[in-house]
């Protein structure tokens, strides 16, 4: 990274992008950082599956962590969302936005891609994004699971392009890439 992408980057956005793999401490390092923001509103990205006992688990284990004060959205319409909400956010986990049009053909999904980055950088206020690193692993057997990998690949590399700060949680631990980092040209 040069001075020159310094400088365009100080003016992008107020998005602080926090990526890791599965238990890595993304969400609890993305809390973290939000926790003194006043009236934060979390979003969280998931559909209710009150059958899925694990998954239960892991919300309430995320409620807990959660300071009472932040106001918590629960829905899988995140479009909607940054259409609505004006102050801070933090939204965990942009899979969830993957996964609501996973069986979307490419172009669909391509706008609304282009619809979300639109909406992130007419935002003022504060938004940290949590987001999931997969493909790192064995190519998935199935082609829901490729497409999965593919989609949150590249929302999350145009993420990082438009945030101001980005992290990368693993094994408990949180490393600023932008300080460590060059953007790979297109």
């Amino acid at each position: 990274m040069n001075d020159k992408d310094l400088s365009v980057r100080e003016f992008l956005s107020n998005i602080i992008f926090i990526t890791g793999g599965t238990k890595s401490g993304k969400s609890e390092f993305a809390e973290h950082l939000a926790k003194e923001v006043k009236n934060l509103s979390y979003v969280a990205l998931s559909e209710k599956n009150i059958d899925d006992k694990e998954w239960q688990e892991k919300i309430n284990l995320h409620r807990k962590r959660r300071p009472k004060d932040w106001k918590l959205i629960e829905t899988t319409d995140l479009l909607n969302t940054l259409s609505k909400e004006d102050g801070p956010l933090l939204i965990d986990s942009i899979g969830g936005f993957v996964m609501e049009s996973i069986g979307k053909e490419y172009n669909e999904w391509s706008k609304k891609m282009h619809s979300l980055i639109g909406l992130l950088l007419k935002r003022k206020s504060l938004t940290f994004i949590v987001g999931e690193q997969v493909g790192w692993s064995l190519v998935s057997e199935y082609k829901i699971g490729n497409v999965y990998i593919e989609r949150i690949g590249e929302l999350q590399k145009r993420i990082t392009k438009i945030s101001n700060d980005n992290w990368l949680a693993i094994n408990g631990r949180a490393i600023k890439i932008d300080e460590i980092s060059l953007e790979i040209p297109n």
